[in-house]
């Protein structure tokens, strides 16, 4: 069973940074493209960042610079570096592998003053 588990959210001020985690299990995770998504309230899901398995990135043009995907295969864990933070970045975001339909709970993404 694929179990994806998101962490690391928080609320924050415009400008500060947060880095969310998602751990993956009931996979092979070293052989799997991921990506984050993001779904703000009234708004569809969204895809923020991608990573395939030899660490080739690309990301949504709205986070170019300021977000960073990277992945660290022997832990399974999946990462976002989220720096610069503003108000049209809060959302819940999640993790997923690309290839398959599963679903964590996600992270809640706060940016308020």
């Amino acid at each position: 069973q694929v179990q994806l588990a998101e962490s690391g959210g928080g609320l924050v001020q415009p400008g500060e940074s947060l880095r969310l985690r998602c751990t993956v299990s009931g996979i092979n995770f070293k052989i799997y493209q991921m990506c984050w998504y993001r779904q703000a309230p009234g708004k569809q899901r969204e895809l923020v960042a991608h990573i395939t398995s030899s660490g080739s990135t690309n990301y949504t043009d709205s986070v170019k610079g300021r977000f960073t995907i990277s992945r660290n295969n022997p832990w399974n864990t999946l990462f976002l570096q989220m720096n610069s933070l503003n108000p049209e970045d809060a959302a819940v975001y999640y993790c997923k592998v690309m290839s398959l339909p599963h679903w964590g709970q996600g992270t809640q993404v706060t940016v308020a003053s």
